[in-house]
């Protein structure tokens, strides 16, 4: 009687986690449920007294897009050398094992891939090759926008009906969002000049005047000063948002390219945001070099 029942459940279980039903034909990478949560806003996300979504509350991404925003197979470190047969560990991480290892990502780009112009792949896998000279998260740099949202650390959004303000906990980064256009920005910054409006329950940022030292990822991925992101915040449900995030850089990228993923707000009683204030933390790595008694330390 028990296998009458159990072969038709199990048939039933294999169908439901078929992988053709778990794409997009619009992205391979991305779920078809989240795409699905992307085009259907829930009715019961709260609200400000003027009506609009509120978003007041601590946020998090639950993904290591932060690692690399397009999707990758796992490997032994952020920053490989030639190995007698495979590439391995530079020497500077090969100490620290698998806590230094890179896990897969699942991928976040709309599409699958940046659309580089050719001449800039290069640029990009250069940047990749020397990840512990050039990634500005190493030297505790702001890490600027999008980056800021999918860093594996929470931020804080403030709202009221007349201000915008983002506190994130990595380099104790913010971001003024301005409910009134300011114009250009008047020179550029790590994490840009922001202005936002409502697009229905949407709410809408620009974002210009970007530093060009900051980056998308640990992967090397990057951009000019020319860039220009248009984020897209929208409330699915009390406790998530879902992100998006086009990129405009005619200086780097064949065309515009979106990046989509979820935030989900933190629930433990009580909790803060917490700050990383780690400029600290790399002081000797920065400085250490002109640390009285450095000579002694290295011999010299």
């Amino acid at each position: 009687m028990k296998i009458q029942w159990l072969l038709p459940a199990i048939a039933v279980f294999v169908a439901g986690c078929s992988p053709a039903e778990n794409t997009t034909s619009e992205s391979p990478a991305q779920p078809s449920q989240v795409a699905a949560a992307a085009e259907a806003p829930g009715s019961d996300i709260p609200r400000t007294p003027s009506g609009r979504p509120d978003f007041n509350g601590i946020w998090q991404a639950l993904m290591n897009a932060n690692d690399n925003v397009e999707a990758a197979p796992p490997k032994a470190a952020y920053q490989l050398v030639p190995g007698d047969f495979v590439p391995v560990p530079a020497p500077e991480v090969v100490a620290m094992g698998a806590s230094a290892a890179v896990p897969a990502s699942f991928g976040v780009v709309v599409g699958g891939t940046i659309p580089y112009k050719p001449e800039m792949i290069a640029r990009r896998d250069e940047n990749r090759d020397n990840w512990l000279e050039r990634d500005p998260e190493i030297k505790c740099y702001m890490p600027g926008v999008p980056r800021a949202n999918y860093q594996p650390h929470p931020f804080q959004i403030f709202q009221s009906e007349s201000a915008f303000f983002i506190a994130y906990s990595f380099a104790g980064a913010v971001r003024n969002v301005f409910l009134e256009d300011p114009g250009p920005a008047p020179l550029d910054s790590w994490m840009g000049q922001s202005y936002g409006y409502w697009d229905g329950d949407t709410f809408v940022v620009e974002v210009t005047g970007l530093d060009d030292r900051t980056w998308f990822d640990r992967a090397g991925n990057f951009h000019s000063y020319e860039l220009k992101v248009t984020e897209r915040w929208t409330m699915m449900s009390e406790n998530h948002i879902m992100y998006e995030a086009t990129m405009e850089d005619p200086q780097v990228y064949d065309e515009p390219w979106t990046i989509r993923l979820p935030l989900y707000r933190r629930l433990e009683e009580g909790y803060e945001l917490p700050q990383f204030k780690c400029v600290e933390f790399v002081e000797e790595l920065m400085y250490g070099r002109y640390r009285k008694g450095r000579e002694a330390e290295l011999g010299f």
